[in-house]
C-alpha cells in the first residue's frame, strides 16, 4: 500500500523529528520521482523554520516602572502607595492593576534582577532591540531581523517581521528583506495590501517592469535592480496571497474579539497571535507613553489596564491553540524607573535595576528570577543582563547566539555578543 508525499510527512510529525525524516528519506524514492526538487526544497525550508518557533515582544515604550508593574514595594517609601495583588502562584505579588496578568502568573517568568546602563530613550531603546549599543560606523539588525534570517521560511507570503506600531529598530546591514512590515490599525487589511487591476493584469506589468529593469541592469544598475526585484518579488506575492486575510478579523468570534479587549494594544496581540499562526517569525506588538515622569499613579493605571488584558488573553490564545511552547512572548520596555518618586509624582529613567516577563517558548511558568531588594535600588541577587536575556531567547527559538553577520565594513558581528543562559529559566 503506497502514501502520498503528504501522508509520509504527516506520519513523519509523530514519530520522527523533520531533520531525522529529511536524513532518512531513501535515495530510491527520490530516484523513482516520489519526491520532485521543490518538494525537497519546501521539506528543508520547513526544517529551516525549526519546527514553527516564533517571538512575539510586547514593548513598553518609554520604560515602565517595575514598581507599578511586576516587582511593587509595599510598605517602603519607595514603594508610594501601590497596592500588591495576589497572583494564581502562591507567595508571588505584582502590583494592583494587573488583575489578568496575576490569573495567568502560573505561565509566566517575572526577571526582577534587569540591569543595565543605558538610560536614554534612543540609546536604550536601540539595545533593548538590537542587543548592541549605539555604534556610528554600523547600523545593527533588530534581534527580530536576526532570528527571523535564521529561522524564517522565505517562501512564505506573509512578511517574516511584523510591526505593530512605529518600529524601534529594522534590518540593519541585513538589508531590506529584513525590514519589518508595519500595520498602523491590527484588525483591518492595511490599505497598501492589495491591487487596483486585476492579477493577470498585474502580472503583465510585473512583466514589463522586469524587461526595463533589465535594460537598466544591463547599463550598471544590477546591484539596485536585485534590491528592487526583491522588493517587488516580497510585496507582489503578498498582495496576490489569500493570507492577507490574516491582517483582519472578519472570522474571529465575538467572545475572542472580547477576550483581547477593544483597544489598539490588545488588537494588536490579537493580530500577533493570527500571524504567528500563519508562520510570521516575530512580531512586535507597541504600547506607549510609559514615559511616567508625573502623576505617575493615574498614569499607569491607564497605561496597564489594555496591556493586561491584552497580555493574558494572548497567553491563553496561543495555549488554547497548541502555539504557546513554540512561541516565546517577551514583555519589557528599555529600562525602568528610579525608586524615588520625584516631587512631581513620578519616576524618572533607571536602567540599574528594572524587570521584564517571559512567557512561552519553553519557560518555566509561575516562577520569579532575581530580586532587587527591599527599596528596589539594584539587583541582590541573580543579576541578568541584556546579552543573557537574547543568549536565552535564542535558547528558546533554537537559534545559535554566537552565529555570525558580516557588516558592511567586514566587521564579524555575533548575533549576540557575551550572556549565558538565565539559570532556572527553562523547565
Amino acid at each position: 500500500m503506497h502514501t502520498s508525499l503528504h501522508e509520509q510527512i504527516s506520519l513523519s510529525r509523530h514519530s520522527v523529528s523533520r531533520r531525522r525524516f529529511l536524513h532518512t528519506i531513501s535515495a530510491s524514492a527520490i530516484a523513482a520521482g516520489a519526491f520532485g526538487f521543490t518538494d525537497l526544497v519546501s521539506l528543508r525550508a520547513e526544517d529551516l523554520r525549526k519546527q514553527g518557533k516564533s517571538m512575539i515582544l510586547l514593548w513598553m515604550q518609554g520604560g515602565p516602572t517595575q514598581f507599578e508593574t511586576f516587582d511593587p514595594k509595599p510598605g517602603h517609601a519607595n514603594g508610594g502607595d501601590t497596592k500588591a495583588i495576589s497572583t494564581s502562584v502562591p507567595g508571588i505579588q505584582i502590583a494592583e492593576n494587573w488583575n489578568n496578568v496575576a490569573k495567568a502568573m502560573g505561565d509566566i517568568t517575572l526577571i526582577r534582577s534587569m540591569t543595565n546602563k543605558e538610560g536614554n530613550h534612543q540609546r536604550a531603546s536601540y539595545q533593548l532591540h538590537t542587543g548592541y549599543v549605539p555604534a556610528g560606523s554600523v547600523k545593527h539588525p533588530s534581534f527580530g531581523a536576526n532570528v527571523a534570517q535564521q529561522i524564517s521560511d522565505p517562501t512564505r507570503d506573509l512578511p517574516t517581521i511584523v510591526s505593530i506600531g512605529r518600529p524601534e529598530a529594522g534590518g540593519g546591514f541585513l538589508g531590506i528583506d529584513y525590514e519589518p512590515f508595519v500595520v498602523d490599525k491590527p484588525g483591518e487589511v492595511p490599505t497598501n495590501v492589495g491591487t487596483p487591476v486585476g492579477n493577470d493584469r498585474l502580472a503583465r506589468r510585473l512583466d514589463h517592469l522586469k524587461k526595463l529593469e533589465g535594460q537598466f541592469a544591463a547599463r550598471g544598475g544590477q546591484v539596485v535592480v536585485d534590491n528592487h526585484a526583491r522588493i517587488y518579488d516580497k510585496a507582489s506575492r503578498l498582495v496576490q496571497s489569500p493570507l492577507t486575510k490574516s491582517f483582519g478579523f472578519e472570522d474571529e468570534s465575538p467572545e475572542t474579539k472580547n477576550a483581547y479587549g477593544d483597544s489598539q494594544f490588545g488588537r494588536g496581540c490579537l493580530l500577533a497571535r493570527r500571524l504567528i499562526e500563519q508562520g510570521v517569525s516575530f512580531v512586535e506588538v507597541r504600547a506607549g507613553n510609559w514615559d511616567t515622569h508625573f502623576d505617575m499613579k493615574d498614569r499607569v493605571k491607564a497605561l496597564a489596564e489594555p496591556v493586561d488584558q491584552g497580555m493574558a488573553a494572548l497567553i491563553t490564545d496561543l495555549k488554547a491553540r497548541g502555539l504557546f511552547k513554540d512561541t516565546i512572548i517577551v514583555w519589557m520596555g528599555e529600562f525602568g524607573r528610579t525608586p524615588k518618586i520625584n516631587p512631581r509624582g513620578g519616576r524618572d529613567h533607571y536602567p540599574r535595576c528594572f524587570n521584564v516577563a517571559l512567557a512561552g517558548g519553553g519557560v518555566k511558568g509561575g516562577q520569579v528570577i532575581g530580586s532587587s531588594g527591599a527599596d528596589g535600588a539594584m539587583p541582590v541577587e541573580s543579576p541578568v543582563t541584556v546579552n543573557d536575556l537574547y543568549t536565552s531567547i535564542c535558547q528558546s527559538l533554537n537559534v545559535d547566539p554566537k552565529h555570525e553577520n558580516v557588516s558592511p565594513i567586514g566587521r564579524p558581528l555575533k548575533i549576540v555578543d557575551g550572556g549565558s543562559v538565565i539559570p532556572g529559566l527553562f523547565a
